[in-house]
């Protein structure tokens, strides 16, 4: 895996060509709507923004940082040294040309297909000193799928698990979450999916379909916005991408409903104990006491993964049927699309200005080719 320079310019496709084929959701299958009453309309509810038609620009040359990667999830750096995750249990270490493939040792087998696996990966803010990182992976037990958070230590060999942190979150083939992040309170925060089954979602007593604050000795936090309770917000379908402004507000990405209708991806802005309606509402309905995405896609899907803020505060966000890096203005609620052509992306990170992304080619829903999954480096985005 050398780092590789590609000096071709990449054309990228306008809305219709990006979605054109894409009018299911990331999973299979459709997850009906609830046909519960129609809920109250409150006049202090914003309504999000519809989608408008995202346009288009054009990118410069990208690099080739690594390749042949399997089913990546997750970018890290340490300095100059990048670290990527794969589903299936291990983490790819990249230094400059080189690269090493090392093993997870963890006291509960990774449990992989569809959407789960060894999913999240964050190392210790003081990784350097620590050589301690964080983890989120699917396992069996007692013949039920569960999500656990869990800390690592490197050996400079192989991570092993030193202890687990958060065990028996509901998971399941699909939707089981996995994204992990600090905000900028220095609390680690994990999304969890509903697990296939919606109603937990709305049930403030499972961790599924949840946004989780924790501290980073697993504890929960003092001022959660529920007692003794590791949720932080709820009523989430499958939250991927956790990022936040300078300003310290927090957007989420989520995907939308499967089937018909389909679509109606999210970005939400996180409050403290709120209840973003999954799965009474989506879209542009709203209802009392929940508040609704300050974006949607509409119909199309594009199902939102990673995500970043740049330095004008603007999101970036990896797509996986929509195939492409999507960028939000909270601003302006404009949506374009910056880059695409290499297939389903699933992390995006920023380091010293530069923009790096991991294709998702090789989950069983990509077409990969040789290379595929490679960690890509973007150069001229504005």
């Amino acid at each position: 895996m050398k780092l590789k320079r590609v000096t071709a310019v990449l054309t990228l496709s306008v809305w219709i060509g990006v979605l054109a084929a894409c009018g299911q959701n990331e999973d299979p299958g459709a997850t009906p709507r609830s046909t519960a009453a129609a809920p109250e309309v409150t006049s202090d509810t914003a309504v999000p923004t519809a989608a408008a038609e995202p346009t288009s620009e054009s990118t410069g040359p990208y690099e080739v940082a690594a390749e042949e990667l399997r089913a990546p999830w997750v970018i890290a750096f340490a300095g100059n040294v990048i670290y990527v995750s794969e589903r299936e249990g291990n983490v790819v270490q990249i230094d400059g040309d080189q690269w090493t493939r090392q093993t997870v040792n963890l006291t509960k087998s990774v449990h992989g297909g569809g959407e789960s696996g060894f999913l999240g990966f964050l190392l210790a803010p003081d990784f350097e000193q620590s050589q301690k990182a964080y983890a989120y992976h699917t396992y069996e037990e007692n013949g039920e799928t569960l999500n656990r958070v869990v800390q690592l230590k490197y050996t400079g060999k192989s991570w092993d698990e030193t202890r687990p942190l958060l065990e028996g979150i509901p998971g399941a083939y699909n939707h089981d979450g996995g994204r992990m992040a600090y905000g900028p309170d220095k609390l680690l925060y994990i999304t969890t999916g509903d697990a296939g089954q919606p109603e937990l979602s709305q049930d403030q007593g499972s961790l599924a379909g949840k946004i989780l604050r924790m501290t980073l000795d697993g504890k929960v936090p003092a001022d959660n916005p529920f007692p003794d309770s590791y949720v932080y917000s709820y009523g989430h379908r499958n939250p991927q991408g956790l990022a936040w402004t300078d300003k310290g507000v927090m957007l989420v990405t989520e995907h939308g409903p499967s089937g018909s209708p389909g679509g109606h991806d999210e970005i939400n802005i996180i409050e403290p104990g709120g209840n973003y309606g999954w799965p009474t509402l989506y879209g542009d309905q709203t209802g009392s006491g929940m508040i609704p995405p300050v974006y949607h896609t509409g119909e199309p899907a594009i199902a939102p993964s990673g995500a970043a803020i740049d330095d004008q505060n603007r999101m970036l966000i990896a797509t996986l049927v929509g195939s492409a890096l999507y960028r939000y203005d909270p601003a302006t609620k404009a949506m374009s699309v910056v880059f695409d052509g290499e297939g389903r992306l699933r992390d995006v990170k920023m380091k010293d200005g530069r923009v790096y992304v991991i294709t998702n080619n090789t989950d069983g829903r990509g077409n990969p080719s040789k290379t595929d999954d490679r960690l890509l480096i973007v150069n001229g985005l504005k």
